[in-house]
């Protein structure tokens, strides 16, 4: 979500479903999941409980919505890499492509770093894993070594961390996210060289 430039919020260009994830995910944000009501999301968009209720009948479904929508990516890039050779290019693709979607869909994996209580007591807590679980098959070697296989897997988690981690740091966020990046490439090629070596 951009800012216009009298300061107004911008949306996700669509329709009602994609307002109400927005200011949703905002307030879940904002004040956390369990304190926010579906009342406070209709006031927010203007719109009635009944008008909420025809797209949502309760904020897990807004949230599953959300998660389903913006992890879409990771699903294809998932069945994208089970397509590919096991070869080290595809595995610095996988990160690079890996951090393109995380940094496209940043305010959702803060809100789930920000809530991982209330994100494991729910549906999201279990498909997040399955993903991460896609995403460990299509990184790791399971004929290589197993600190290799922690490489890769390491590799996937400091392109996590550095969202989390390094907000708060000087310096410009492009350059934090291609530095996180560059360590995390190093990661999966320092493991497949190793588990390829004679």
């Amino acid at each position: 979500m951009g800012v216009t430039m009298d300061g107004t919020k911008q949306h996700r260009r669509g329709n009602t479903r994609q307002r109400i994830q927005d200011v949703a995910l905002e307030l879940f944000a904002e004040q956390g999941y369990e304190k926010t009501s579906l009342r406070e999301i209709a006031e927010c968009l203007d719109v009635t409980k009944a008008a909420l209720y025809y797209h949502f009948k309760t904020k897990e479904e807004i949230l599953v919505s959300i998660f389903e929508d913006l992890s879409q990516p990771i699903e294809d890039l998932i069945e994208w890499g089970k397509a590919q050779p096991q070869t080290l290019e595809t595995k610095q693709e996988i990160i690079r492509r890996y951090s393109d979607i995380l940094a496209s869909a940043s305010p959702l994996f803060r809100f789930m770093q920000e809530n991982q209580g209330t994100v494991k007591e729910l549906r999201i807590g279990e498909m997040f894993r399955n993903r991460m679980m896609g995403m460990r098959d299509i990184l790791i070697d399971p004929a290589a070594e197993l600190v290799d296989q922690v490489r890769c897997v390491s590799a996937m988690f400091t392109l996590h961390a550095g969202m989390f981690v390094l907000n708060d740091l000087e310096g410009d966020p492009e350059a934090k996210r291609k530095a996180v990046l560059e360590v995390a490439t190093d990661l999966v090629t320092q493991a497949h060289r190793s588990a390829n070596s004679p």
